[in-house]
């Protein structure tokens, strides 16, 4: 039997984690594979402290393409390995985040590679780049580089979510991230359910 294999997607404060979490704790019974981007390997973690905390800038063509390095080192390891074994996978974030925060936000030439699978549910939690830096900011946590962007980097990359929703509409779940975190999180089983 194939694994099933579903992404989050959203602009920071969207509530991803929560919503990652609830669906493993919801599907504990078929031992999920729960991993985040960047992250999840080794290679992915130091990746991460690359990208996401390293003090000094880098050109957006190099963010692009260690966040993609990341990413193939993690599904050569773990999705792969996972899906082959019939598997869930919950990936909180994916390749449609480099489309939308280093093609959108940054403007680099972004494609999907051949190599990388694209998953069988997207679920965008979309919210307004406005709130999801009052979410942040109201969290306490500190600012990452990609957090601490411009309010028209994070609204650019919130309209490139848009447009690769209404492209593939039978992949993606576009829900609203304003709304109670228990509904959210209904929608998404309702979804899943029809997928297992």
């Amino acid at each position: 039997m194939p694994g099933l294999f579903i992404t989050f997607e959203g602009p920071d404060g969207s509530g991803k984690s929560t919503q990652v979490e609830l669906l493993a704790q919801a599907l504990a019974g078929r031992n999920p594979l729960v991993v985040r981007e960047p992250g999840g390997t080794e290679l992915g973690e130091r990746i991460r402290e690359l990208l996401l905390h390293r003090p000094e800038g880098m050109s957006a063509e190099a963010e692009m393409y260690l966040f993609m390095a990341a990413r193939a080192e993690l599904l050569e390891t773990r999705i792969k390995p996972a899906l082959a074994e019939g598997r869930v996978v919950i990936d909180d974030r994916y390749h449609d985040s480099t489309l939308a925060y280093q093609g959108g936000g940054r403007g680099v030439a972004a494609a999907w590679p051949a190599h990388f699978p694209k998953p069988d549910l997207t679920i965008l939690l979309a919210l307004p780049a406005q709130e999801g830096i009052g979410r942040h900011g109201r969290s306490g946590k500190s600012l990452d580089r990609l957090d601490a962007e411009s309010l028209e980097f994070h609204e650019a990359v919130a309209k490139t979510y848009d447009r690769l929703a209404e492209r593939e509409p039978e992949r993606f779940l576009r829900l609203d991230a304003t709304a109670d975190p228990a509904e959210i999180h209904r929608e998404v089983m309702r979804r899943v359910g029809q997928l297992l």
